[in-house]
């Protein structure tokens, strides 16, 4: 007997039981196939499809299939809710229809709640209102052998109904998706949205002449971001390899090799803890448009966002937790350093590095010796600005020393032309009027690698073919990322991003 038999529960044994049954009486329990006609919710909202005595004695046939979540028997016939990918629906089955054996000795003893059967049949509405699929036919398509949470409500002596058994803890739901998608359906609707998320941003840009490309997961330099890498093998060609922690640099080459406007949906890897808003592999669309710069890419940025609202809630208001956040373009624009003075009463431009760890201790802002200016502005921002915008904000102007692929401000002495968009309290985009002067980008990441040099791991490195495509002439480009899973936090109502990953990152079980 195997460790997994000798482990096995009281239900998953009789299950097993009965697959065994199902087999001695020749009913596959895993047949191939089964045609599908209609859905729950289609079915609802068809009136026509309803048998109506008097008009209708000859009504549509369905065919419907999904799983069996509840059963009410009654001797000769039985009451079931069947849940498709849609929704659920009430079946009628019948001995009578679907014949002797098939109702008392499959349908009554071997059916368990989360088997997966087919039903054909005609539509008609109960007593009581409720629209429901007369069976006269009834097909055995999955035998589940292990059971799904069933949650039973009980009301008690005050009148309050009391859920138990509700398949509701977090990190359980998170390791085991497919019981979560099952037991509480309207966690469909999170991943539906985000995925019309995705299209509707793709059509926008599509609908523009943006061309929308593939570029390398596995990278030999990793670069376009400030992060640690995930690093892999190549056996054959004996190399060192790594995840990508951005895809900027490659689409920067294609906008090099003469595309106007170059996007990606990608898969991106940071090496980096688990937070409610970090999961180490991630999703970010990153678009470049030539001959743009960053006051551009802003208006199009609040547009898109802006169209995204409407598309998933019909609004340009979405709820988030306590807040009502608005995407109406257009947004506000702060420059960094007015927001960090409003907030802590200290102006850090001009500020050298001592000065700058000096207003971090008066802060309270932990620095040590691997840190640069920007990375201890950054920090004071982090600590005091960025949980106070909620409503969507156009941070803008960051210093030099926080930008190295960005182009120098054409008015504003050691800023860049960059922004962040920051909403609810996090970043959700990060963008730029692209660095292209080839000698400066140079100086740039020779700066950065002396900051890795120094003890910053997730300061860049040098990409000399990068480097080289620039040398061969970039033109004017604006260039953004955006995070998918962040901003689909915020337009589903999410509180971490594991709620919007179907399977995120987890430790061991």
């Amino acid at each position: 007997m195997s460790n997994q038999e000798l482990s096995l529960s009281e239900q998953e044994e009789i299950r097993r039981e009965k697959l065994t049954q199902l087999n001695e009486l020749g009913v596959n329990p895993y047949p191939y196939s089964f045609e599908v006609t209609h859905f729950s919710t289609q079915i609802k909202e068809n009136e026509t499809l309803v048998k109506d005595e008097e008009f209708n004695s000859d009504p549509e046939r369905v065919s419907i299939a999904g799983r069996v979540m509840t059963r009410r028997i009654m001797g000769k016939a039985a009451f079931f809710n069947l849940q498709d990918s849609e929704g659920t629906i009430q079946v009628y089955i019948r001995r009578d229809d679907v014949g002797v054996d098939n109702y008392n000795t499959v349908f009554k003893k071997l059916v368990d709640i989360g088997d997966i059967v087919g039903i054909k049949g005609f539509v008609f509405k109960t007593r009581t209102g409720e629209t429901t699929v007369h069976a006269e036919e009834f097909e055995f398509l999955t035998k589940t052998i292990r059971p799904i949470p069933t949650p039973k409500e009980i009301e008690n002596e005050e009148g309050e109904k009391i859920t138990y058994d509700a398949f509701s803890d977090k990190e359980l739901r998170y390791r085991q998706r497919y019981v979560d998608l099952i037991v509480n359906p309207e966690v469909r609707d999170t991943f539906r949205k985000r995925t019309q998320l995705v299209q509707t941003m793709r059509e926008f840009m599509n609908d523009r002449g943006y061309l929308e490309v593939e570029t390398p997961i596995l990278q030999p330099i990793y670069g376009g971001a400030s992060a640690r890498p995930f690093v892999t093998h190549h056996n054959t060609l004996d190399m060192d390899l790594y995840l990508r922690i951005a895809n900027e640099l490659y689409l920067k080459r294609l906008i090099v090799g003469g595309f106007d406007g170059v996007y990606e949906f990608s898969k991106d890897f940071r090496n980096e803890g688990l937070s409610r808003f970090h999961n180490p592999e991630f999703t970010q669309v990153e678009l470049y448009v030539a001959y743009k710069d960053y006051n551009w890419m802003m208006n199009f940025t609040e547009q898109m966002i802006e169209q995204v609202a409407i598309n998933l809630h019909g609004s340009t208001t979405v709820t988030v937790g306590e807040h009502e956040i608005n995407f109406k373009a257009p947004w506000p624009r702060i420059p960094m350093f007015e927001a960090i003075e409003k907030e802590t009463g200290h102006d850090l431009y001009g500020k050298n590095l001592a000065e700058l760890k000096a207003v971090a201790k008066e802060l309270h802002i932990e620095v040590d010796d691997s840190f640069g200016s920007g990375k201890i502005i950054d920090e004071i921002f982090g600590e005091f600005v960025e949980p106070k915008l909620i409503q969507p904000t156009f941070i803008t102007d960051y210093p030099i020393e926080m930008s190295p692929l960005t182009k120098k401000h054409r008015s504003k002495e050691g800023l860049v032309e960059r922004f962040e968009c920051i909403c609810n309290g996090k970043e959700i985009a990060n963008a730029y009027s692209e660095l292209n002067d080839p000698i400066d980008q140079r100086q740039r990441l020779e700066e950065q690698a002396a900051l890795r040099a120094g003890g910053d791991d997730e300061a860049m490195t040098i990409d000399e073919d990068f480097l080289r495509a620039l040398e061969y002439g970039m033109p004017p480009t604006a260039g953004i990322g955006i995070g998918i899973d962040r901003l689909s936090m915020i337009m589903t109502d999410s509180e971490s991003i594991r709620d919007v990953l179907f399977f995120p990152q987890m430790k061991p079980e």
